[in-house]
């Protein structure tokens, strides 16, 4: 199996994206692809994360990451079928395989920031500088609320992932608001890829409800992973999932 016989096996064509939609990718450092998830589709994924939030209970995110003010879940590739589709669709991937090139599935994870928190400060996934088009990690964002100014949604700088630089670099407080920033309003079902070398963070939820969200990273295919899937992943994930499924994820035959 290759990258480019597992995009072919997952439904990846030269024209699942648009060249305005990469033109705008590349430009701006995020698209976002409506309609991905039907209501049907999300309703049943916020019923899963909700089980699954209260069976791990203080246990829940361990995998990769807690946070305060927000429930997190880590290891979704593991915990039900219906996360597949994450690591699956074939625009996604298209745009995954138009910023990153050779790539693999980094960690699937859910973000649900509680009401009256869930604010970041601007950062980018990277941790250090890249050179623009030299691109490490890209992630992807599926919207289980619609997003909105009020309910946390995610603010972004745009084109700040051709900069070289991070936040805290051009900012005496990344916490802080950027006079360039927008946040990324859209319909739950939308998917909003970004390049996770853009500027982006987390806003307060300022209405009485979680705002929940996905969240599909992706990295080069030579990065170490946020979450090792050849070590976490489970017999019973590997034998239901597709040679190409597999590839994506980086993991080989499992006992």
């Amino acid at each position: 199996m290759d990258m480019a016989t597992a995009l072919r096996d997952l439904g990846v064509t030269d024209d699942v994206l648009t060249q305005a939609e990469k033109d705008q990718l590349d430009r701006d450092g995020f698209l976002p692809l409506e309609g991905i998830l039907t209501l049907e589709e999300v309703s049943s994924l916020n019923k899963r994360l909700a089980e699954l939030t209260a069976a791990e209970g203080d246990r829940a995110g361990l995998e990769v990451h807690q946070e305060q003010g927000t429930d997190r879940l880590a290891d979704l590739v593991n915990k039900d079928p219906r996360f597949e589709v994450c690591f699956s669709h074939p625009r996604v991937l298209a745009a995954m395989n138009h910023v990153l090139g050779e790539f693999k599935l980094s960690s699937l994870n859910s973000r649900a920031a509680h009401p009256g928190k869930g604010h970041q400060a601007l950062h980018a996934d990277s941790g250090h500088p890249v050179t623009p088009g030299a691109y490490e990690v890209c992630n992807s964002i599926w919207l289980l609320d619609d997003f909105t100014p009020e309910n946390g949604a995610t603010r972004v700088v745009p084109g700040s992932h051709r900069r070289g630089t991070l936040p805290a670099d051009e900012m005496s407080d990344p916490a802080d608001a950027h006079p360039d920033q927008i946040q990324l309003e859209g319909k739950a079902g939308t998917v909003v890829i970004f390049n996770s070398h853009l500027w982006h963070g987390g806003t307060e939820n300022r209405t009485t409800n979680p705002r929940r969200a996905l969240h599909s990273y992706f990295a080069q295919r030579h990065l170490p992973q946020q979450l090792d899937q050849q070590t976490y992943i489970r017999v019973a994930t590997y034998n239901r999932l597709t040679p190409a499924q597999r590839f994506v994820l980086d993991v080989t035959g499992t006992d």
